[in-house]
């Protein structure tokens, strides 16, 4: 049972780079957020929400064990939890967050894949992580824990390479180092909890998660409009990208041309309404789509 009667408990991050979007997430998904008496609990006003903001390390184990119902984390810090015990369900990837757990190295280390690891140090803050790879290819290396700025290890002669999380990849670059190999490619996910909520809240549930994948759905999906010549249908059908089966509908006054409708998953560039205009189209209207279900 959730630890609260009568009401569920979602966990976000509280401060990092996935709070922002996580909170709206949330707030996309129908929920009106309302700040608390303190910077931890947020209450939900229009349903027996409330919201847990706490560190981003904290949130695997509070929805294992049932404290919460839902969490988004970084899938990063999910694995990173991993310890044998009760796991959090991931329901769906987010999009948002994305990044990649590097090894990184200065140029002076001839890297030619895991094994020039081999009875070196490495500085990481994935201790967990970084060990299961180098297990899973019997490779041993001492694995040096750093809770931050895992960067400069080299430069201190603390480790001869390092895994750490990359973006950009221009704080590695600051500090003399390359990327030398991808070790997990992680972005922010949901996860909910083993431990059922009461059973009068299970349908709440069930609806703030469809209503989330209806949000994550509509990022970058477009809605497009056009009109198009009935021989140039399957020609048009297979440029839209994503697409799937159109909806197509007979045009007034015309029998030679149709108007076609159709949610686009992939992104529509400048480029896709040129070969569309080439194929035959025309009156092409190109539509944000802010919630799909």
């Amino acid at each position: 049972m959730s630890t609260v009667q009568g009401r569920l408990r979602i966990a976000v991050q509280k401060s990092g780079r996935l709070a922002d979007r996580s909170l709206d997430l949330v707030r996309d998904a129908g929920l009106r957020v309302v700040k608390g008496n303190n910077d931890l609990l947020y209450r939900v006003e229009n349903y027996p929400i409330d919201l847990l903001r706490v560190r981003d390390d904290d949130i695997p184990t509070f929805v294992a064990d049932g404290v919460c119902d839902l969490g988004i984390v970084g899938e990063n810090v999910l694995e990173e939890a991993r310890n044998g015990g009760p796991l959090a369900e991931v329901v769906m990837p987010l999009g948002f967050g994305r990044c990649t757990l590097k090894i990184a190295a200065p140029p002076s280390l001839a890297y030619d894949g895991p094994a020039s690891l081999e009875g070196l140090r490495v500085a990481t803050s994935y201790p967990k992580i970084l060990r299961r790879f180098l297990d899973e290819r019997n490779v041993r290396a001492d694995i040096v824990t750093m809770r931050g700025a895992v960067e400069v290890a080299p430069r201190l002669k603390l480790a001869s390479a390092i895994c750490d999380l990359v973006s950009t990849g221009a704080t590695l670059e600051a500090n003399g180092l390359g990327q030398r190999e991808t070790v997990l490619e992680s972005q922010a996910v949901l996860i909910r909890s083993p431990v059922p909520p009461e059973p009068a809240l299970q349908p709440l549930l069930d609806s703030i998660i469809e209503r989330m994948a209806g949000v994550v759905s509509s990022q970058g999906a477009k809605y497009v409009m056009l009109n198009a010549p009935r021989s140039a249908l399957d020609r048009i059908t297979a440029i839209l990208p994503g697409a799937g089966s159109p909806t197509v509908m007979p045009l007034s006054g015309r029998d030679d041309a149709v108007a076609v409708h159709a949610v686009c998953q992939e992104a529509v560039f400048w480029e896709t309404l040129e070969k569309l205009k080439a194929a035959g189209a025309s009156a092409i209207l190109v539509l944000p789509i802010e919630k799909m279900m």
